[in-house]
């Protein structure tokens, strides 16, 4: 049964989730404030995060960002504020999802399971003999013999592109792949995490190009490049 850490302040929102996130089979547990999320999820880590944005303590953009530093748990953010900036920050700190209040229970509910139908490792093997090695368990990746030390959105995105070699994956493809829901946009975020990625396999083999721009049309991974 997964296990989902509510953060939110307003008692009749938190009621609201909790009712039907267990309906939809899900253990929860509710704390609002962001101080006591993280030191939560330290104790008894959780499988989702719900983070409302706005709360008492330090903001869920700062819970979010305490929480990255030792977890890669997926964090869907509630919040009052539709603004571009505050959707594009949420994403570009580590989130899979950001939903806009007032939002339909049965929504989030749906939101979540997709999340962590996403999340679920994947046993499937890279399609063919390249320099990496893909360990979707241990969500490890080796290239060249040498273990990448990848966030968990780098490691899927890295995993997407290994699976299918020299297929061209669009932003909005690669977001989903990455469990963020495609239709919160801003599909930009993929480049600053591709740019991140190529700077970790540089440090490799400085001359190799295993991802490859197709510009207008997004990012492919080449094993001749590898």
């Amino acid at each position: 049964m997964p296990h989902i850490l509510i953060v939110e302040d307003e008692t009749s929102i938190a009621d609201t989730l909790v009712y039907a996130l267990q309906a939809d089979g899900h253990s929860t547990e509710w704390v609002s404030l962001g101080s006591a999320a993280v030191e939560q999820h330290r104790l008894r880590p959780a499988d989702l995060v719900i983070l409302d944005i706005g709360l008492p303590d330090i903001s869920g953009f700062e819970t979010c960002r305490q929480l990255r530093r030792f977890s890669e748990v997926p964090v869907m953010f509630l919040s009052a504020r539709d603004a571009e900036i505050d959707r594009v920050l949420g994403l570009e700190i580590g989130a899979d999802d950001y939903v806009v209040k007032p939002f339909s229970p049965r929504e989030v509910a749906a939101r979540v399971r997709a999340i962590l139908k996403r999340m679920a490792p994947r046993l499937e093997p890279v399609a063919e003999s390249t320099p990496f090695q893909l360990d979707t368990l241990a969500m490890r990746i080796a290239y060249r013999g040498q273990p990448l030390n990848l966030t968990r959105h780098e490691f899927r995105l890295l995993q997407c592109l290994l699976e299918q070699p020299r297929r061209v994956f669009s932003r909005e493809q690669l977001l989903d792949g990455l469990g963020v829901a495609s239709d919160v946009g801003y599909e930009r975020t993929i480049d600053s995490h591709i740019k991140s990625l190529r700077a970790k396999l540089r440090l490799i083999a400085a001359d190799a190009e295993p991802i490859q721009t197709h510009r207008g049309l997004g990012y492919s991974y080449s094993p001749e490049h590898a």
